[in-house]
């Protein structure tokens, strides 16, 4: 890293960037068939956990090697952000609800270590949300129990301490996920962002949250400034919003275009598409940036490349970078996360 780029990693404002999604730990073990079959598992899924599930957390702590790793998507992306910008930074800040439990404390203990911010709401009745990563093989079985997460509200958010941090922050990301559990909050930091032209960015984060929520999406759309997303994402928003049309570039063109209420800079729109280049409409055009190629027997995990290539991608914007910068980290990002299990970062980046 040049001597300059560094003086002004340090010169980064104190929770410059703040996220909000729902924080999950995720409890990662490679464990065996029978563990599977017990549970009523398939190798490769991803599922909500029901109360036959429930037992199934313990007992993979008391039976296999488990990492514990702080999850949930939004979170991801800020801790990928906040490692790219160096821990001593502090640069990000992250609200979300927990529990009042031992898998609250790792969260914490594990996000904080990262050099992230964290201020979640606590909730003493409801555990701690977590997602089970049972790994066979090249294989992984994840099943998520929200708990805790589902119950964030707005009053927390609006306590002046917790306000604070929405002043603090320059920058503003939200995943989509967050819409089924406080689509006030998200309107109310995107009014702000938008009265004091600050950048409030959000995720469409899956296909069912286009279908299925598409008031509160839309409700927050106005406030966007940029947009992330994968193609399956983009194409269900479009049939969803009545575009008529399945082209990918045509359609991310039409959501830069939808209504916005500051005006003082055009919505940014960055679709993701597996091996394909990435999209990015801004400013009326759409770019293609190629990803990084990468051999097959390399992958050892796309769980969370979406989330590294959103956290890659914020870290080179707060640093005031173009968006041909900011799109390469997040590739890089991407492709470093693909090989290894769980989004896990290891020494320094090795972005340049």
């Amino acid at each position: 890293m040049a001597p300059e780029a560094k003086k002004y990693k340090l010169e980064l404002s104190e929770g410059v960037l703040l996220g909000m999604g729902n924080p999950l730990l995720d409890i990662s073990a490679t464990v065996d068939k029978d563990f599977l079959d017990k549970y009523g598992l398939d190798e490769n899924n991803a599922i909500l956990a029901e109360d036959k599930h429930k037992p199934m957390y313990q007992e993979m702590i008391d039976k296999f090697n488990v990492d514990y790793l702080p999850g949930g998507a939004t979170q991801n992306s800020i801790r990928i952000a906040q490692w790219l910008l160096g821990k001593e930074t502090k640069a990000t800040s992250y609200m979300g609800c927990i529990g009042e439990d031992a898998f609250g404390k790792t969260l914490t203990d594990i996000a904080t270590a990262a050099g992230v911010h964290v201020n979640y709401l606590i909730n003493k009745e409801i555990p701690t949300g977590t997602c089970a990563v049972c790994i066979t093989g090249k294989h992984r079985s994840l099943v998520a129990n929200l708990a805790a997460a589902n119950n964030y509200t707005k009053s927390h958010l609006d306590q002046p301490e917790n306000w604070a941090l929405v002043v603090k922050a320059n920058f503003f990301y939200i995943g989509g996920f967050f819409l089924t559990v406080s689509p006030e909050s998200i309107v109310a930091v995107g009014k702000y962002a938008a009265e004091t032209d600050k950048l409030f960015m959000m995720n469409l984060s899956a296909p069912f949250l286009c279908q299925f929520f598409k008031e509160p999406m839309m409700n927050a759309m106005p406030y966007i400034d940029i947009l992330f997303g994968n193609e399956t994402e983009a194409l269900v928003f479009a049939k969803e919003q009545n575009f008529k049309t399945e082209d990918l570039k045509e359609i991310i063109l039409k959501m830069s275009k939808l209504t916005k209420v500051n005006e003082k800079r055009s919505r940014t729109v960055v679709i993701t598409h597996g091996k394909k280049p990435t999209l990015v409409a801004q400013d009326g055009e759409v770019r293609e940036f190629p990803i990084i190629a990468i051999k097959e027997e390399d992958i050892v995990d796309t769980n969370g490349a979406g989330d590294a290539f959103v956290g890659g991608y914020l870290s080179q914007l707060v640093l005031g970078k173009p968006v041909e910068e900011c799109v390469r980290c997040g590739h890089w990002c991407a492709n470093y996360i693909i090989q290894q299990s769980g989004v896990v970062t290891k020494g320094e980046p090795g972005f340049e």
